[in-house]
């Protein structure tokens, strides 16, 4: 593929992801770092990292510099090699609305006496960023928002929700005003987020008619990645699971929004669907829990209880104790999707971009029942990469 520049523009780019996902590329054009935790990096026709440009949208206007120091994931040998190039980057204005998040505030606000302004607001952001570059795509990183009925009347049509921007309508959210702006701009759109965003039937008719590739929703990046290598192979050896218990600690700004209880839903509704459609059979005593635990920071911990039967009805358990690095497992996997979303957008390929199914937790598909067992998606998406 012949050398580019892509631009990937971030809704939360200053937030941990975003800032980890910047610190990264500019650490590896300096070969600082290796390409560990980069799970395509062997995909020649893909984008080149060192190509990567980025640029985003924040409720607050630190440098991108001086955010990272807040979020404290990089070494400060690694922060001390990149402050210099992240303070020259500074958020847009971002989107702001507290019926959808009301525990994260910042004063870095587009105005919302219009939706239809602020979604113009954000194609022109686009535009200019997609001046400097030979693409573009846009990922969802902002923190989770209230749970939105993505059945609603206003989201069915193309023209429904058209009619809902100029009339202000409150059911529209600001993760639908990035999808949309995108989208009206020709420009490919993940959402690495559980909010109800470009997973509506309005925004995917009006992606197949610009023939726009999009990808979502919500990045599997620690637990539920985990259950989704070991339920299928529980399967495979006739083991029944009786009951998954998963609970998760975490302190950064995403913790943090999921401590106000509408955006949790959201959360959860996401990480608990994958188990049964793997499974072939319901597990009652699914249960998952999710807390904010402020002085965990970035470090995540996810903790889950397998309980398990097997030959002679014998009882076995499972433990698994995974301390994560939210922003390290998070990050190249959004870099990996927006390259991926680019080169689909290179093939000509529009709309649900069912083979990057692997990075997320409710994947958007073209069919009623998504694919969730983790080896079947990397065949899907292995698949589709050695297409030429």
């Amino acid at each position: 593929m012949a050398k580019r520049k892509l631009g990937i523009a971030v809704v939360g780019i200053g937030g941990a992801v975003g800032t980890t996902m910047a610190a990264g590329i500019e650490l590896l054009r300096q070969n600082a770092i290796d390409t560990t935790g980069l799970p395509l990096a062997g995909f020649g026709q893909l984008a080149d990292y060192t190509d990567i440009e980025f640029a985003g949208w924040d409720l607050f206007d630190n440098d991108l510099a001086a955010a990272a120091e807040t979020h404290d994931v990089l070494t400060l040998k690694q922060f001390g090699a990149v402050s210099s190039g992240l303070a020259e980057k500074r958020p847009w204005p971002a989107i702001a609305d507290t019926r959808f998040l009301s525990n994260i505030s910042g004063t870095n606000i587009i105005s919302l006496a219009k939706l239809r302004d602020a979604a113009e607001q954000v194609r022109a952001d686009i535009r200019e960023f997609r001046a400097q570059c030979d693409a573009v795509c846009v990922v969802n990183l902002a923190s989770t928002e209230a749970l939105n009925d993505q059945d609603n009347a206003v989201f069915s049509t193309l023209a429904a929700f058209e009619k809902a921007i100029d009339e202000n309508a409150a059911e529209i959210s600001p993760a639908m005003l990035y999808a949309y702006a995108a989208i009206a701009e020709g420009v490919p759109y993940a959402n690495f987020t559980p909010s109800v965003s470009a997973d509506c039937p309005a925004l995917i008719e009006f992606a197949n008619e610009k023939k726009v590739p999009l990808a979502g929703k919500d990045g599997k990046t620690g637990q539920t990645f985990i259950k989704t290598v070991l339920a299928p192979a529980l399967r495979s050896r006739a083991l029944h699971i009786d009951g998954w218990y998963s609970t998760n600690i975490l302190g950064n700004r995403d913790g943090l929004a999921l401590s106000n209880d509408a955006s949790l839903a959201s959360k959860i509704r996401t990480k608990s669907s994958v188990l049964d459609e793997m499974l072939g059979y319901e597990v009652e005593d699914h249960l998952v829990d999710i807390r904010y635990y402020r002085p965990r920071g970035d470090n995540k911990e996810a903790w889950d209880n397998i309980d398990v039967s097997g030959f002679l009805g014998q009882k076995m358990q499972i433990k698994v104790n995974f301390l994560c690095r939210d922003s390290i497992l998070a990050a190249p996997l959004a870099i990996e999707i927006a390259r991926c979303l680019d080169l689909a957008r290179e093939r000509g390929e529009f709309g649900i971009q069912e083979q990057l199914s692997v990075f997320f937790k409710m994947p958007m598909t073209q069919k009623t029942q998504p694919q969730h067992a983790f080896f079947l998606q990397e065949k899907m998406l292995l698949d589709w990469l050695e297409q030429r």
